[in-house]
């Protein structure tokens, strides 16, 4: 009989059974909570399933992928599936759109070498959490001001395109907001979001207000770290994505 997607997740992840048995009070509360049906408006993407902040949110693209890893042999090479979404004002401006890629699949495997670099960029911020390791990946990016100076087209060519050609570009000033987690066994997750200032920095009338205005965006990105770290030890790939800090700003 075939694995059930639930069995599967703890076998693709074994980094977490040691948590799962520390907690094993807790895992039994949520394996009894797992019997309640899904929520229904939780998007699927691929083993994750999203849970989006309060908003109009609307799906934007799918797509499917196959990310070459080493070893290097095509049957080693990950399947992955992507959700781009749009986060829209009252009048139907875009605010935000997220682009969330994970494993499209539970399917078990042997450790994984991923080659991906997370480097050090002038006017980025880029947090690095695994020193430079050849076998994990665990990078938080932040462009505060991603719109200027064509630093998308430059630095993300293929994110780009795929959001010029889904009219998913913010029309105000936007931050680009990006993680890559992976871990030894295979498991990925990529996010992506482009957001409307005003969704991530208050207001500023003193020189004091602007000196902590950079805050909220900083406390939100560590938030959205978190989840996305979660997710893989979640046996339906809970992923959930914090609210912005700010008040959804109304179109002009």
């Amino acid at each position: 009989m075939p694995a059930t997607p639930r069995k599967a997740a703890l076998t693709l992840f074994p980094s977490t059974r040691r948590l799962v048995q520390a907690l094993a009070p807790v895992v039994l509360g949520a394996t009894l909570s797992a019997c309640a049906p899904v929520q229904p408006d939780l998007v699927r993407v691929g083993r994750a399933q999203l849970e989006l902040p309060p908003g109009s949110w609307a799906p934007l693209a799918t797509d499917q992928a196959l990310f070459d890893v080493r070893p290097d042999d095509v049957s080693h090479d990950l399947p992955m599936q992507s959700r781009l979404l749009g986060l829209r004002d009252a009048q139907g401006g875009l605010l935000a759109s997220v682009l969330v890629q994970t494993n499209a699949t539970n399917h078990p495997r042997d450790i994984t070498l991923w080659d991906w670099r997370c480097a050090p960029q002038k006017g980025v911020q880029v947090e690095d959490a695994t020193r430079g390791s050849r076998v994990r990946i665990d990078c938080l990016r932040y462009r505060r001001r991603a719109d200027a100076d064509g630093y998308l087209a430059a630095n993300w060519p293929l994110l780009s395109q795929t959001l010029a050609a889904h009219q998913a570009i913010p029309a105000q000033p936007f931050s680009h907001v990006s993680y890559r987690y992976s871990t030894q066994e295979g498991g990925f997750i990529a996010i992506d979001v482009l957001a409307d200032q005003r969704l991530l920095r208050a207001p500023t009338h003193n020189n004091l207000e602007f000196l902590r205005a950079g805050l909220p965006a900083q406390e939100w990105m560590h938030r959205l770290r978190e989840a996305a770290r979660t997710s893989p030890a979640m046996m339906d790939g809970r992923l959930v994505l914090p609210p912005f800090p700010q008040t959804l700003p109304q179109a002009q």
